[in-house]
């Protein structure tokens, strides 16, 4: 059980709010707003990350906050910063496809120290308090995760743009022969899945790009690594510390034998 004054109670609290906003105008025409690069968010988006900085606001007014489509507020040198992803999968969502997450993270220093993933659709949250990582349940009940490889999936991120590339294209992943011996491939389009990595439910995720202070992948990240996930970097080095990716398993062995195959890939193939 949380404190009800605790951060990661407040994360809790936060995520659900965008979570209910999100369910409620599921299926409504929604206005697009372009981005960049075919990237848009919806009014959903929107709204959903009003919710939560509202809440965050309210319970936490001297901290600052990053959204993924309001930015940054507060002191650019903040201790305490809240990552907002109000939406992850916001073109799954578009299309009527129930397969997104809503992040919210808290990150201290240099260590994310709470942390929520919701899912609008079944009304699960997997929070941290940054030592041990749970599940709540619509009704209120908790269970602490269980990280679990046996299922063999590994969800991979093929969403534009790919910065790793050359050296590294999560597509020539896939179609590597290694690969599709041990694994088999998964792609939901949201970070809902790196909680899944914590949860059992995949045996892992992986993805190339700049993670520092990531609104999508901030609360995932802090799930798995209270999980007792294996979590690094693609190199292998540790996970935030540059622009090189994700590789967040349920044990080591599934870990290293994806760390090989993007190293493979890195080498030319041999």
């Amino acid at each position: 059980m949380i404190n009800g004054g605790s951060d990661a109670h407040l994360a809790v609290t936060a995520a659900r709010a965008g979570a209910s906003v999100v369910q409620d105008l599921y299926g409504s025409r929604l206005a697009r707003y372009d981005k960049s690069a075919g990237d848009f968010a919806t009014e959903a988006d929107l709204a959903a990350e009003q919710a939560i900085v509202d809440v965050l606001r309210a319970a936490r007014p001297d901290d600052a906050v990053t959204g993924e489509e309001s930015g940054r507020s507060g002191a650019a040198d903040a201790h305490r910063r809240w990552l907002v992803d109000p939406l992850c999968g916001t073109l799954n969502y578009a299309v009527r496809t129930m397969l997104v997450g809503v992040n919210v993270a808290l990150r201290e220093g240099d260590r994310v120290t709470a942390a929520a993933t919701a899912d609008p659709f079944s009304g699960e949250v997997f929070w941290t308090d940054g030592a041990a990582a749970r599940l709540r349940s619509p009704d209120g009940t908790d269970e602490r995760l269980t990280p679990h490889a046996g299922s063999a999936l590994v969800d991979v991120n093929l969403d534009p743009p790919f910065p790793g590339a050359p050296g590294f294209q999560a597509v020539r992943l896939l179609a590597d022969p290694g690969f599709a011996e041990r694994f088999r491939p998964r792609v939901i389009s949201s970070t809902l899945a790196v909680a899944w990595v914590a949860a059992g439910r995949r045996a892992a995720y992986v993805t190339d790009g700049d993670l520092r202070d990531s609104v999508h992948f901030a609360a995932g990240i802090a799930l798995c690594r209270a999980a007792g996930c294996t979590v690094t970097g693609l190199r292998g080095e540790p996970v935030l510390t540059g622009a090189d990716g994700l590789v967040a398993a349920a044990d080591a062995q599934t870990h290293a034998a994806l760390l090989a195959l993007v190293k493979k890939q890195a080498s030319g193939g041999s």
